[in-house]
């Protein structure tokens, strides 16, 4: 039976089976079962890892040990509230602030800072529902996920197209539309960051499936 420990850029945690290519932390929302309790965060520093780091091993869930969270990709990441980590993607945290900096202005921001920031931009307190906001699709750089019109899809806006997501992976290209508001998922902060240059690293389907 597969754990629920998936992230979708809905921002849910969903219980099944697929290859990712992050893992992500929260605190410890797991109890002895593995199963999750209620609470979906434990602390606002939401960064995201690489699967392997330093040869270390990690039972899954393991009792009193954070909850190890997965995410398709960066991008997924991203729409979820998540940041780089600064300890096994230390260069791309580095890049990430550089690029904040760039645009929100001001001097380079500390982690923290930023933290609290996008705990602001991500998620209602009380509700736990993601926060989303309207804006125009051409503003948008890529990288950024936005909410199908047809329906629960969320789709990642890359070049001139809209890429929808599977927990597996991208699908087929979508016509990217103009002169139109859209609903977008990733957090506004993390938005101009995107715009700023930074740049999340793509599962590999986004690529075989976008020319």
């Amino acid at each position: 039976m597969a754990l629920q420990n998936k992230v979708t850029p809905f921002g849910d945690i969903v219980a099944i089976r697929a290859r990712c290519d992050l893992m992500g932390n929260r605190g410890i929302l797991h109890d002895a079962d593995k199963t999750l309790r209620p609470a979906r965060w434990k602390h606002k520093h939401w960064v995201t890892c690489r699967l392997s780091f330093g040869g270390r091993k990690r039972e899954v869930m393991a009792l009193g040990k954070y909850t190890e969270l997965f995410f398709l990709d960066e991008a997924v990441a991203l729409a979820a509230g998540h940041r780089p980590c600064g300890e096994c993607r230390h260069a791309d945290l580095k890049r990430f602030l550089m690029c904040w900096r760039n645009a929100h202005g001001g001097e380079l921001p500390r982690s923290g800072d930023i933290d609290r920031i996008l705990h602001k931009a991500r998620v209602h307190s009380r509700s736990r529902e993601q926060i989303r906001y309207m804006a125009p699709i051409d503003d948008l750089p890529n990288g950024s996920f936005v909410r199908a019109y047809d329906g629960d899809t969320a789709l990642l806006v890359c070049s001139g197209s809209l890429l929808p997501y599977s927990p597996g992976g991208y699908g087929k290209p979508r016509p990217r539309p103009s002169n139109i508001e859209v609903e977008v998922l990733t957090p506004r902060p993390t938005v101009e960051t995107l715009k700023a240059g930074y740049v999340p690293v793509l599962h590999a389907s986004a690529g075989a499936n976008n020319g």
